[in-house]
């Protein structure tokens, strides 16, 4: 399941991931959410969150989330993931080097830290 996060400064897109993340989740949720504020700014940040109970995505989620990463790869300016998921670790890192933006692996224990560096300087 992915839920959005309310109360976020203009431009900034925040989701919590929990359970077992599927395609309906990203098609009902997320993409029209980012797709919505992709369409409104020039550059987006974005909080994810992987919360503790979170289980992993199928392959449909995993192909939602390539797209929508790829088909606006020039519109990223942060993303702040959350989690303690090694995988989701380290697939982040071997694929930093194509995000342009600015993007931060935090630890489900910091994600205070994580919710404060994508809003730096987009309150005010």
């Amino acid at each position: 399941m992915i839920e959005k996060v309310n109360g976020l400064p203009d431009g900034v897109a925040g989701f919590v991931a929990t359970g077992q993340v599927t395609r309906q989740d990203y098609e009902d949720v997320l993409i029209p959410a980012m797709e919505a504020m992709l369409r409104k700014h020039a550059k987006v940040r974005l909080y994810y969150e992987l919360g503790i109970d979170f289980t992993g995505m199928d392959p449909g989620a995993a192909w939602e989330d390539f797209k929508l990463g790829v088909q606006h790869i020039t519109q990223w300016e942060r993303i702040a993931v959350v989690t303690n998921v090694e995988w989701v670790r380290f697939a982040l890192a071997a694929f930093r080097f194509v995000i342009p933006g600015e993007i931060r692996v935090y630890a489900s224990s910091d994600k205070v830290a994580a919710q404060a560096w994508i809003i730096e300087s987009k309150s005010a």
